[in-house]
């Protein structure tokens, strides 16, 4: 089986030659070489790689850096911005760069566009033209992501968190999964997939979570493993699990056969993002 991570976040400590935008709760530092170290000690492969949009904004270069490095482990997504006028030159060079599998726009309700906002129509015709996938960041604001996906069918949507609003500090909210009724709607679009990152935010038990089985059944089976990408969203869920604690439950649960652990852990990621891990 091989093991991919569709969501990860890497960075360097805060400094002037690449100064944070905001300072979240996450370690003082996770750089490239530290994630996959990380990877290796819980038996990942392979991870996609999201330029940290609470850091470093809309500027991939870090990003840029690891995947140079680590060209067989960490592939990249870059945030794009909406607001540039030269957002489709942008999505463009993208592509152009090695290790990139795709790009990423905002539709939280905290980013107030919507779904026919022209800059993100500019990115979404782009990204069709150059066959990015394009990961929607939606939680708690479905609705408008439904309506984006259908704005666009020849485009390739991947979801991420589940749509779901998750938590960057402990506990878990009262009711964790209150919008899973929209989420399993959305799996009617089929030019879309969906992360099931940081899903053990979610739980309000503690580790190894047995309590977000349920709901994440429904969601496999509205959606197919075909189409689940799991992921950790780590170092994000850092103030809530470990890297480990994120990994295990997935990899030990009885809750999944051999098959769908194997497509739920990597192959759907795989074919998402047109990518495979290579290790050295």
């Amino acid at each position: 089986m091989i093991v991919v991570d569709s969501q990860v976040h890497a960075y360097e400590a805060n400094s002037p030659k690449r100064p944070w935008h905001s300072v979240p709760n996450w370690p003082d530092h996770v750089t490239g070489d530290e994630m996959v170290a990380a990877m290796d000690r819980v038996g990942v492969d392979g991870a996609i790689f999201i330029s940290a949009f609470s850091l470093y904004r809309y500027d991939a270069s870090y990003a840029v850096e690891v995947a140079q490095a680590h060209p067989g482990r960490l592939a990249i997504v870059k945030p794009i911005d909406p607001d540039d006028p030269a957002a489709a030159d942008v999505v463009a060079e993208w592509k152009r760069t090695p290790g990139t599998v795709g790009i990423r726009v905002w539709l939280t309700r905290d980013a107030n566009r919507a779904p026919d906002d022209p800059g993100i129509e500019r990115i979404v015709r782009a990204a069709v033209r150059h066959d990015f996938p394009v990961n929607v960041h939606c939680w708690d604001n479905l609705d408008a992501a439904a309506a984006l996906i259908d704005r666009y069918p020849n485009a390739r949507f991947i979801i991420d968190h589940m749509g779901i609003l998750q938590p960057r500090v402990p506990p878990a909210p009262p009711e964790p999964w209150v919008t899973l009724p929209k989420v399993l709607e959305l799996a009617k679009r089929p030019n879309a997939v969906i992360k099931i990152s940081g899903a053990c935010t979610l739980s309000r038990e503690p580790y190894p979570f047995n309590d977000i089985w349920d709901p994440l059944a429904r969601i496999f089976d509205a959606w197919s493993f075909e189409r689940c990408l799991w992921g950790t969203d780590w170092t994000r869920a850092f103030a809530v699990v470990n890297y480990e604690q994120a990994v295990e439950p997935f990899r030990t649960t009885s809750r999944l056969s051999e098959s769908e652990r194997a497509m739920l852990m990597g192959g759907a990621c795989m074919k998402a993002y047109g990518w495979s891990p290579k290790k050295a």
